[in-house]
């Protein structure tokens, strides 16, 4: 069926028309509508960033590396400051005509061929971002020289800032750590391009680390005017940096620079704290790295000199070193007896041998004491009087007590190194080992062997509760200070009764008589100490016991002394800890060190002099003896001609496979003496202890 056709009328044809061209417009108007978001977005929101943008095409910014905040010590001395610096660099991605332009860098800086070497292989090893140092620490002529003929040194990048400086050396090494480059590892997580900044250094160990947001400040820039092909127009002005903020430390730096030179040749460390406030005074590890050779770039080399010294030159021993505190515990002990409600004129009669069971337990004076009390053991370092009443009270009473004044415990400092030893007692046992506490360990314990183990600076800070008689809290930063400590809950004629005591240890005749103070009116009290470190066997107690003198360094009993001064009014508290000294050498020993230590903080001349009587013998001052010590070793090792590129990995010091190793030695030694099962301990050999 068809349909008839359909008439299109003309007001029909007016309406199609008039749909189609609403449509068309509303179109229109939606483009023009979007097409005016756009320019207004880009015109108002987006401004900043085209403007920046379209500056970037025009000007040419070049980081200029922020001037680091000081380190000064209480007095306002500088620890760690900043110097000027002309130097060079090299950026490998910009280089070209790599043999010319080096050529050309050695004549105009007369560089040796040795440097030369080194930079040949620092190229080869470096990201293409990462600037390789070719000289600092430049004068103005050879600098100048450089920069005069630059178009010729594609790639060379010569740099006008400031070089960090630490005023006293390897003296205050693991006080301050160090700056370095920042590694290719460390630019590629943040992307930040300062990191990449010619001069740039950024913390890599100790304060410097810690500090590192407060010291770094913010980067200025160096802008200059060019065209599209990058051709100089003019110089704009330049934005200033924004230095870092100064920190001031509770370090004397004048006593930290002397702890560390009267250290001489030990392997060891000395902490000095402030009886009123906890304010640490110096914290001296010795022997140690110059941070002015590290900050520049050490060789592999140096590395591997320092990481081959038995003497441990790269770790923090005031934190990270862990040692059995031998006598050193036993005023602490006798605080903690009295507490336990024994009597300080109880008297033990000391034979010199103590049988239990079926171990006998030695006195280091092998015949014997005779009947002493309380002040009398602790003055004269009997072991049998310690044994024999801690026998009877148990070491679960003495443990509390040495926490309480800082054993066993972790302070708010800003390092990340600390390790914290241990405070045994029944429960830690059991938990660790799954085993009973027995008497022979307790006696261990007594003399401050066995599993008993601390750092240098809980003995100072030991020694600093005893002295005043407060929960003292240490602090290295001035605005971090614990003032007001809260009072020990120990009675105060207890704890008057152990600095009487201490008194005795060296001005009563007892073993630490060699640190009497030579300051008129001024005495110090103390306690001396020894602590073994290796098992000692029947067979060579029958033969004749080694004389520490006899034996390999890493096999000698260490030395250490703590104390205060003045004894009737303590101001000051020490501890100082020698790795393997053996009481080998008197004026090396731990009582003459801690004797002139002491004496400095009343009367440094009296202090320098003694000083400088003694240093020629041990073959000059620190950076004579460390220069001495690296002329050994390239002599002995004549190492390959790659030893001299730079270290350029990230692994510090504190954290070295050195430190590490040196660490399981000693937690492995430790252990095997406090768990032997058989044959002879450190209590029963008895030689904790020595009588100058």
């Amino acid at each position: 069926m068809r349909r008839s056709p359909r008439i299109v009328t003309e007001a029909m044809q007016a309406y199609s028309f008039s749909r189609r061209a609403w449509m068309l417009g509303a179109a229109q108007l939606g483009v023009g509508a979007l097409l005016a978001g756009r320019m207004a977005w880009l015109s108002i929101a987006e401004n900043a960033r085209y403007n920046s943008l379209s500056e970037s095409n025009r000007v040419n910014a070049t980081l200029i590396p922020p001037r680091r905040g000081w380190l000064i010590d209480r007095n306002g001395v500088p620890v760690a400051n900043n110097r000027t610096d002309f130097r060079v660099d090299i950026i490998p991605d910009r280089l070209r005509e790599k043999d010319r332009v080096l050529s050309l860098l050695a004549q105009l800086l007369q560089l040796p061929p040795d440097e030369m070497e080194r930079i040949h292989l620092d190229l080869d090893r470096a990201a293409g971002f990462q600037p390789v140092q070719v000289a600092e620490k430049l004068d103005w002529e050879r600098f100048a020289a450089v920069s005069v003929r630059l178009p010729e040194l594609p790639g060379v990048q010569p740099t006008r800032g400031f070089a960090r400086h630490y005023p006293g050396g390897a003296a205050v090494a693991h006080l301050t750590g160090y700056v370095g480059a920042p590694t290719a590892e460390q630019f590629k997580e943040t992307r930040d391009p300062l990191l990449v900044t010619p001069g740039f250094r950024l913390g890599k160990d100790g304060l410097e680390k810690a500090l590192e947001k407060r010291l770094r400040g913010q980067p200025g820039a160096k802008r200059v005017e060019v065209t599209a092909r990058g051709k100089l127009v003019a110089e704009l002005a330049t934005r200033p940096d924004v230095p870092g903020r100064n920190t001031r430390l509770t370090i004397d730096a004048g006593l930290q620079e002397y702890a560390a030179r009267r250290l001489g040749t030990n392997s060891g460390s000395a902490v000095v704290i402030d009886c009123r406030t906890g304010e640490m005074l110096c914290m001296v590890s010795m022997p140690a790295y110059d941070p002015n050779s590290f900050s520049d770039g050490i060789s592999h080399l140096e590395w591997e000199m320092l990481s081959a010294n038995d003497h441990v030159p790269l770790m923090n021993k005031v934190t990270q070193g862990l040692y059995p505190p031998g006598s050193t515990v036993k005023p602490m002990n006798a605080l903690a007896l009295l507490e336990a409600g024994v009597a300080p004129t109880d008297r033990i009669n000391c034979t010199g041998a103590l049988r239990v069971g079926t171990g006998v337990f030695h006195c280091h004076k092998r015949g014997g004491h005779g009947g002493l009390d309380m002040k009398g053991a602790v003055a004269q370092s009997c072991d049998i009087y310690f044994y024999e009443m801690i026998r009877r009270m148990g070491y679960d009473r003495i443990a509390p007590v040495a926490r309480a004044v800082g054993l066993g415990q972790k302070f708010e400092l800003p390092f990340g190194t600390q390790r914290y030893g241990t405070v045994p007692d029944s429960a830690w046992k059991l938990a660790k080992y799954k085993d009973r506490w027995t008497v022979a360990d307790g006696l261990n314990a007594s003399i401050g062997q066995g599993y008993v183990l601390a750092n240098p600076l809980q003995l100072a800070v030991m020694a600093s509760r005893l002295a005043s008689g407060r929960a003292l809290q240490p602090s290295l930063l001035a605005a971090q200070v614990h003032r007001d400590a809260d009072a020990l809950p120990y009675q105060s004629e207890h704890l008057q009764l152990v600095r009487e005591a201490m008194w005795g240890v060296v001005n009563g005749g007892g073993t630490g008589g060699a640190a009497r103070l030579l300051v008129p009116g001024v005495a110090i009290a103390g306690k001396t100490g020894t602590a073994q470190v290796r098992r000692i066997t029947m067979a060579e107690r029958r033969g004749g016991v080694l004389k520490n003198g006899q034996l390999p360094f890493k096999m000698r009993d260490h030395a250490l002394f703590v104390g205060f001064a003045p004894a009737d009014n303590p101001r000051y508290a020490m501890a100082v800890v020698l790795e393997h000294n053996g009481h080998t050498v008197r004026n090396l020993d731990t009582p003459m060190i801690g004797r002139d230590i002491m004496t400095y903080m009343f009367d440094r001349d009296r202090a320098l002099a003694s000083l400088a009587d003694v240093e020629p013998t041990w073959g000059g001052d620190i950076a004579t003896r460390m220069a001495a010590d690296e002329a050994t070793y390239r002599a002995e090792h004549n190492p390959p001609p790659t030893a001299v590129a730079t270290k350029t990995d990230d692994v510090v010091p504190s954290d070295a496979p050195a430190v590490e190793a040196a660490t399981d030695l000693a937690n492995r030694t430790q252990a095997a003496l406090a768990n032997e099962a058989a044959g002879v301990t450190p209590a029963e050999e008895g030689t904790t202890e020595r009588t100058p």
